[in-house]
């Protein structure tokens, strides 16, 4: 996990140390004394409030909130507002906070941290992007012991600041950026917002696909089912949505295509395509079930979406970068099938 910046140990947390009236927390929590940390040039321009949450782990908003209100928290020892933006050099005065003792954490194992290491195709001081493999979550939670930024945490202690760009879905895989500095996760977040990083994706779809299909754009609602599973739906009531379709190669019963998404919806390359009529191979979400086990036949084992390329600028010194990742075996084993297929039937 990436590492605070030193900080100054106050009077006050001395005297707590001491044993004179210190404070004991409650079984399952845990006490953080008085804090002053100076910002350094790569925090700088971050509002307080967002300064605050990135420096104590897991503390409600709301708390964050209240110390800010009742002055509890400084800035060169005056008081000052959420939105209050810091700058390289100010000294930040944090209170003392109670919050809940986070369970043990499992640690990603060497094999798995070799594999993500191995995953990197290109790095920077700036950051770095990885070749994510099918099967990965992008980070730990809901019932996921680690994710693909955990394992990178885990390989890389030495490195104070490791946070995701963007996501990817945990059954797809290929190409996603990890920013190094908080001011280049600032950038290339940045440059998303305004649509300046390209991204184009392979899929495998059902069917034949049209090529005068060259887009859809359908809004997308997000929903939970009564199991407590996230889907997303074409709705009128969701949020804009287009994706860009180009044909690649038309093989016996299956099309492999070019997916560009222009905006950046949960499940929008497989919500779209599969609204076209040609669900992507291998989704157990939106792949009725007789085409599930028809491409389970074929041999396909996973999800056939696989994040292709990147067109974007490096942080700092704006130099384009174009990238382009391999298939992994369970891919290219389908497509060499299909080609196979192709070849027999001429």
């Amino acid at each position: 996990m990436s590492r605070p910046p030193r900080q100054k140990q106050s009077s006050a947390k001395r005297s707590s140390q001491s044993g004179g009236g210190a404070h004991h927390p409650a079984p399952g929590q845990l006490r953080q004394g008085v804090q002053k940390v100076v910002v350094d040039e790569d925090n700088a321009g971050q509002r307080v409030d967002n300064y605050l949450m990135a420096q104590i782990r897991d503390l409600p908003r709301s708390i964050v909130y209240r110390i800010i209100r009742k002055g509890e928290v400084r800035v060169n020892k005056g008081r000052v507002k959420p939105d209050t933006r810091l700058k390289a050099g100010d000294e930040v005065r944090i209170p003392p906070v109670t919050r809940k003792e986070k369970p043990a954490q499992v640690v990603p194992g060497s094999r798995v941290q070799n594999v993500m290491e191995n995953a990197v195709v290109f790095e920077n001081d700036q950051m770095l992007v990885v070749n994510k493999p099918s099967g990965i979550a992008v980070h730990g939670g809901s019932g996921v012991d680690f994710g693909l930024i955990e394992v990178l945490r885990a390989a890389r202690p030495d490195t104070r600041f490791l946070e995701l760009v963007h996501r990817l879905d945990r059954d797809t895989s290929g190409l996603i950026m990890v920013a190094k500095k908080r001011s280049a996760l600032r950038f290339l977040q940045d440059e998303l917002r305004h649509k300046r990083i390209r991204k184009h994706y392979h899929a495998l779809v059902s069917g034949q696909w049209d090529s005068k299909v060259g887009r859809v754009k359908e809004p997308l609602l997000r929903f939970e089912l009564k199991s407590g599973e996230r889907r997303v739906r074409v709705d009128d009531a969701g949020k804009e949505s287009l994706t860009l379709f180009k044909v690649l190669k038309s093989f016996e019963g299956y099309s492999l295509v070019q997916a560009s998404p222009v905006t950046g919806r949960t499940h929008q390359i497989r919500v779209h395509s599969a609204w076209a009529g040609h669900p992507i191979a291998g989704d157990d979400k939106y792949m009725d079930d007789a085409s599930l086990k028809a491409f389970r036949a074929t041999g396909g084992e996973r999800l056939m979406l696989h994040a292709r390329a990147l067109e974007f600028s490096l942080p700092s010194t704006g130099e384009s970068m174009s990238l382009e990742a391999p298939y992994d075996d369970a891919f290219a084993k389908v497509i060499s099938i299909l080609e196979s297929r192709i070849d027999q039937s001429g």
